[in-house]
């Protein structure tokens, strides 16, 4: 064990790498997010039928079959991404598909008055998501968005498979350094529970405020 616990500064930088994958993926995930479950519910059949191809490829698609496609697939189309490149991508459309999905059920939960009002207003289509279903969908949405944050911080865990330097890639480079692989793996579970266990916590206590006030 003590031949684990001196390559700490290993683990801490495949940790911090993997808190940037997920920070990255979140950051260009969930406006993406956003903008998808408005183009679902667009007018236009263009727009609508693009965004739910896109929404459903990749919630369809496993994390690691994205991951994979943008990493081999990319080079016969002439284009080549690095690991960290490839693991936002993959995980942003992973984590945009489904977040999409979540602010969608977010808006339609906004009670039905708030429409009425945002018509006697006069408030037009854009500015009605804008200033009233968007602010109030989100609050709505918040507990299951960060929900779906601590899945796309453990699925940073499968970018190990692109060559990626992550918690997991570094607790597998140590284990086969050591021949101790159980332990290398176990402080690696370490540190992905110190983030998502108190996050679950949160979690639970935000959807029992929301369900109290809704």
């Amino acid at each position: 064990m003590d031949a684990i616990l001196t390559r700490l500064p290993d683990f801490l930088a495949g940790f911090k790498l993997s808190l940037q994958v997920a920070g990255l993926a979140l950051l260009f995930g969930f406006p993406l997010g956003l903008l998808l479950s408005i183009a679902v519910q667009a007018r236009s059949r263009l727009v609508r039928y693009s965004a739910l191809v896109a929404v459903e490829f990749g919630r369809g698609a496993p994390a690691l079959v994205l991951l994979q496609l943008f990493y081999f697939g990319m080079p016969t189309l002439h284009l080549t991404l690095s690991s960290m490149t490839t693991a936002v991508v993959a995980l942003a459309w992973n984590t945009a598909a489904y977040s999409s999905e979540i602010i969608r059920a977010g808006l339609n939960g906004v009670h039905g008055g708030q429409h009425e009002a945002a018509l006697a207003l006069g408030l037009n289509r854009r500015d009605m998501y804008r200033y009233v279903l968007i602010p109030q969908g989100l609050r709505i949405a918040l507990p299951a968005l960060i929900g779906q944050a601590i899945l796309i911080f453990q699925a940073t865990s499968l970018a190990f498979k692109v060559a990626l330097p992550e918690l997991v890639s570094r607790a597998y480079e140590v284990g086969s350094n050591t021949f101790q692989y159980f332990p290398a793996l176990a402080v690696a579970g370490l540190f992905y529970a110190a983030v998502c266990v108190p996050a679950s916590f949160l979690v639970s206590e935000m959807e029992r405020r929301v369900s109290k006030r809704y």
